[in-house]
C-alpha cells in the first residue's frame, strides 16, 4: 500500500495524517485483549496517572496510563509494529529507510473510563534526543476514539513552525493561558477514529488529548520510527533501547 500524492502532501503540510480502516477488526481486537490482560494484571512496565500528573489521588495511583515496552511484550504487539503493509507508506514519508525506535512511544495507550486525565498540548520530541526531527508517530485505535473519550486533537502545520521558548511551561508543555497560544489553539482539529483507523504525525506537531469522560475504556497503541538519517544522541535515554531496522522487500 502507498500513499498518494495528495495524501502525501497533505502529511507533509499538516503535520498528520489519518488512513481509515488501515487494519482489519480481528487484529485489532486480538492486540486489544491481550493488552486488556497486562492492564488487568499491570504487567510492567506502566506507567499510571498519578506518574504522569503528580496528584495525589488513590484512583490516579490505580489508573494506569500506558503499558510500556510493548514491542517484547508478546509476538502479537511485535507484529504489528513490524507490519510490512504500512512501511511503504512510512518510507514515502520520512524518505529514506525506516527504523523503529523502541526508546519512545512503544505503549499500549489508554485513557481509562472516569479515572484518565487530560493530555496537555505537547511535541513528542521535547523529550526525546536526536540530530535531526524527521520522526514520525503511528497511532492505532481499537475501539472508537471521540472527543468524549479522549481523540487526539492537533494543531495543523505547528510541526514547522519556530515556536518561542516562552510559549511552554517548566515541563515543555505549550502554555494555554498564553495569548499567543491561544490564538493558536483556536486551530485545532481532530477527526473520530473507528477501530482499525490509523493516524500518523510528525514528533513536532502540537497534540493533546481530554480525558475519557465516557463509560467504556479507551485503549490505542503508538509506536514511532526514525528516518535513517536521524542520528540518536548517545548517553541519553533515547539511546537506551533498542532500533529496529524494517525494510522494504
Amino acid at each position: 500500500m502507498q500513499l498518494s500524492s495528495s495524501q502525501l502532501e497533505k502529511f507533509r503540510e499538516d503535520g498528520f495524517l489519518v488512513i481509515r480502516n488501515f487494519l482489519d477488526d480481528k487484529s485489532c481486537d486480538v492486540i486489544r485483549e491481550i493488552a486488556e490482560v497486562h492492564l488487568k494484571y499491570k504487567i510492567e512496565p506502566i506507567e499510571t496517572e498519578y506518574e504522569y500528573i503528580g496528584i495525589e489521588k488513590d484512583e490516579y495511583k490505580q489508573s494506569i496510563r500506558r503499558l510500556r515496552q510493548v514491542y517484547d511484550r508478546d509476538i502479537v504487539f511485535k507484529n504489528w509494529m513490524e507490519n510490512r503493509e504500512i512501511r511503504p507508506i512510512l518510507k514515502q514519508i520520512l524518505g529514506e529507510d525506516i527504523i523503529l525506535l523502541t526508546a519512545h512511544h512503544n505503549s499500549i495507550m489508554t485513557k481509562l473510563a472516569k479515572t484518565s486525565t487530560h493530555t496537555s498540548w505537547h511535541r513528542d520530541s521535547r523529550y526525546w534526543h536526536f540530530e535531526g526531527k524527521n520522526l514520525v508517530s503511528v497511532w492505532l485505535a481499537l475501539g472508537e476514539e471521540s472527543s468524549e473519550n479522549g481523540v487526539l486533537e492537533f494543531i495543523p502545520k505547528s510541526h514547522k513552525m519556530e515556536i518561542a521558548e516562552e510559549s511552554f511551561d517548566e515541563k515543555s508543555f505549550f502554555r494555554e493561558d498564553y495569548k499567543i497560544n491561544r490564538d493558536l489553539i483556536k486551530q485545532k482539529l481532530f477527526f473520530t477514529l473507528q477501530k482499525g483507523d490509523v493516524v500518523l504525525f510528525h514528533s513536532e506537531l502540537l497534540h493533546r488529548a481530554n480525558a475519557n469522560l465516557s463509560t467504556q475504556d479507551k485503549i490505542s497503541f503508538v509506536y514511532t520510527v526514525k528516518g535513517k538519517s536521524v542520528k540518536t544522541i548517545d548517553g541519553t535515554r533515547s539511546s537506551k533501547f533498542k532500533e529496529i531496522e524494517l525494510p522494504i522487500y
